[in-house]
């Protein structure tokens, strides 16, 4: 067996998404995510040829913080300015990042707000209810569709 390699941390969870404007409303206006950098990236140069199934010209980058500090990575989004992107987001059982999960402190209130901003669950919110009744995880989709799951910490 190899040797592990020592980790120290997380820094980022990176998504494509097809209109930054419609997903920043999501992750910023909604969940609160705080932009911690924008910037348009030249694709064309460097590793990042090599790093795309298409061609673009370049691509525009946010990163998003949910809170202080630097153990909490950075929730990166891109979208490529101009051009169309491919793809449709994946289910928990396909190959690739299925999903984004978040540790909420209350599960219930999370939904209740999401759920009156117009947000969808994936399947109704009491299907995700524990034995004794308590929404304690639930899944929302994002504006394109890619699956966030809150939870209050459960293993």
């Amino acid at each position: 067996m190899a040797e592990s390699i020592p980790m120290l941390g997380m820094s980022h969870v990176a998504i494509c998404v097809r209109n930054l404007e419609r997903t920043l409303r999501f992750y910023r206006d909604l969940l609160g995510f705080q932009v911690v950098k924008d910037a348009l990236q030249d694709t064309r140069t460097g590793g990042l040829p090599h790093l795309y199934r298409n061609r673009h010209a370049q691509r525009r980058v946010v990163h998003l913080q949910a809170g202080p500090g630097s153990s909490i990575p950075i929730l990166v989004i891109t979208e490529h300015p101009g051009d169309v992107v491919g793809g449709e987001p994946i289910m928990l059982d396909q190959v690739g990042i299925s999903h984004l999960s978040f540790t909420v402190a209350s599960v219930d209130e999370i939904t209740k707000r999401l759920l009156a901003q117009g947000a969808e669950t994936c399947g109704p919110p009491d299907a995700f209810q524990d034995s004794q009744g308590r929404l304690r995880t639930v899944f929302f989709r994002d504006p394109d569709g890619v699956l966030v799951q809150f939870d209050e910490g459960l293993e």
